[in-house]
């Protein structure tokens, strides 16, 4: 009996052992997913119906130029902050707007959306967009880039680079990361999920360390289009994302004077000579005060002596003529006799001058005869 039940205990842990093994094993994956669609549910009355216990309140300033625009659309930021039961008050004398809570108010995060919400409309943000910030799934972040950049000009170029050509690098930005994005003075302003606002900042920190923001939205870029694809979720993305390197190609220009680092030598230096030393050397240090004034004015009177004849000399240089340049002598040479004979060229001229183109060469005149001759003398 007892073989029996030993053997039927050993049975029944090793079907425990086999139950455990067979149970479902759910996706790690599955558990970190948010079902599509769904939703927190909002903060309500019912879970808060006592209300706060304590008075909690934030002021900020705002500049000048905003106040004809507050002024206007005051109305509606008290409308907005009426239905969360949040008084605000707007002071133009000083300039300034608080908000604060009421017994009403039972959502003890509204006062800090309101602390936002008034925070936007000082940095230049339209009410529109900055009445958004009362959303649960909303948020804000207001960058400091005044800072970053010492150089005024530099700081300017910068944040124009961030804006972009007729505000395109800016738009690209928003539509990536679903915020809205607002550039004004030495903050940015910028507004939507928490998810966005982590790239935004990343953006803007490394546009102001002259990185160009081109580089980052291309990234961004790629990102949007692998999160499409569900394989892709648990892998890294690395191998995708472009690997952007500075190159410095600019040579550093070598100082034109280089001055050698003199040797380390662990004394310091000889201490000058003090004009008593000196005294005490040549041995002026023991004569009287009479006889050391008198070296003195001689001393300064053989100096401007030195300096008049520089100066006689400087003026005379004026009056020196200068060295004339010796004349060179003409030699008129009688012109060589010439070898040539004139009267021969003269009759090739004249024959050259009785020829035509293309005509038969002019035979020359055959003397006349001793009998014609003298027929016309008979004649005659």
């Amino acid at each position: 009996m007892a073989s029996s039940t030993m053997r039927d205990g050993v049975s029944e842990a090793q079907t425990g052992k086999k139950s455990k093994k067979t149970k479902p094993q759910v996706d790690e994956s599955e558990l970190l997913t948010v079902p599509d669609g769904w939703k927190e549910a909002p903060f309500t009355k019912d879970d808060n119906p006592r209300g706060l216990t304590e008075e909690s309140s934030f002021a900020t300033l705002f500049p000048k130029y905003r106040e004809a625009y507050l002024k206007e659309c005051w109305p509606l930021v008290e409308k907005a902050l009426g239905d969360a039961h949040i008084k605000a008050t707007l002071d133009l004398i000083e300039g300034s707007v608080t908000v604060c809570t009421t017994k009403k108010t039972f959502d003890p995060y509204a006062i800090v959306r309101a602390r936002d919400l008034i925070k936007l409309l000082a940095r230049s943000v339209p009410f529109d967009q900055a009445v958004r910030i009362l959303q649960d799934d909303m948020a804000c972040d207001i960058i400091k880039i005044g800072t970053l950049v010492r150089n005024r000009e530099r700081f300017v170029k910068r944040r124009q680079r961030l804006i972009g050509p007729k505000g395109s690098t800016l738009k690209a930005l928003e539509l990536l990361t679903n915020c809205y994005v607002m550039v004004q003075g030495n903050t940015v302003s910028a507004l939507g999920p928490f998810n966005g606002l982590k790239e935004v900042r990343k953006v803007v920190m490394d546009t102001m360390r002259n990185i160009h923001p081109i580089y980052n939205i291309k990234t961004l870029m790629i990102k949007q289009e692998l999160s499409k694809d569900p394989d892709l979720r648990l892998q890294s993305w690395e191998r995708f994302l472009p690997t952007f390197r500075h190159k410095n190609l600019a040579k550093r220009r070598e100082p034109k004077k280089k001055s050698a680092k003199k040797e380390y030598t662990p004394f310091p230096p000889a201490q000058p000579e003090s004009t008593v030393d000196r005294e005490l050397a040549t041995g002026e240090f023991f004569l009287r005060e009479s006889v050391k004034k008198r070296k003195k004015m001689e001393e300064i009177k053989v100096k401007q002596a030195e300096a008049l004849t520089k100066k006689q000399e400087e003026r005379n240089k004026a009056f020196i003529p200068p060295k004339e340049k010796p004349l060179m002598k003409k030699t008129n040479k009688a012109p060589a006799e010439s070898k040539l004979d004139i009267d021969a060229i003269k009759e090739k001229v004249k024959k050259a001058k009785t020829k035509r183109l293309g005509a038969p060469p002019v035979l020359p005149p055959q003397p006349a005869s001793s009998t014609t001759g003298k027929k016309k003398k008979k004649r005659g």
